[in-house]
């Protein structure tokens, strides 16, 4: 993971919204089945408790995880960002590939990327060929086939809905 999380503040909702059901709500109901499954005795056969320590070990994880991203994050809200016409962070980009259709995309954090919905991490090639381009440029992206041609047409900083 890079250095710098970069992150928009609909990601940046979401990951809490993840550790916050994890704490309060996921963790606490296994320790009762943890709890409970000690109580009933042998422990070395038992399916409830060594299922659910595993699981604990597996939400820990996670939450550390989570509390590390969200530490080392770096929201930046495309929606009020000074209007630029070079491609960074948060920017929606429309280019056109040789003589195909217009392609949008959303250049996002690495927790938000999603290719369904045109959402790019900023570390991806294609937002690294992307980034600090302008409106009529020609940019190569480097495909397993060669590079490949695209001409920016449009850049917006705009809200980006991260569901």
């Amino acid at each position: 993971m890079p250095s710098k999380n970069y992150i928009t503040p609909g990601g940046i909702k979401r990951l809490k919204n993840e550790a916050l059901y994890l704490i309060d709500t996921e963790r606490p109901a296994i320790v009762k089945v943890v709890h409970w499954a000690a109580s009933n005795g042998d422990r070395s056969e038992n399916g409830d408790y060594i299922y659910g320590k595993k699981k604990l070990r597996e939400i820990d994880k996670r939450i550390r995880l989570l509390t590390k991203k969200l530490d080392s994050a770096v929201v930046i809200d495309p929606a009020e960002r000074e209007q630029t016409d070079q491609v960074f962070f948060g920017a929606t980009v429309s280019f056109q590939k040789s003589q195909k259709d217009l392609e949008t995309v959303s250049i996002v954090g690495v927790d938000e990327a999603d290719a369904k919905k045109n959402l790019i991490s900023w570390i991806s090639p294609l937002a690294k060929a992307l980034l600090k381009s302008r409106p009529g440029d020609r940019v190569y992206l480097e495909t397993p086939g060669g590079n490949e041609a695209l001409d920016v047409i449009d850049v917006l900083y705009q809200h980006i809905p991260i569901d």
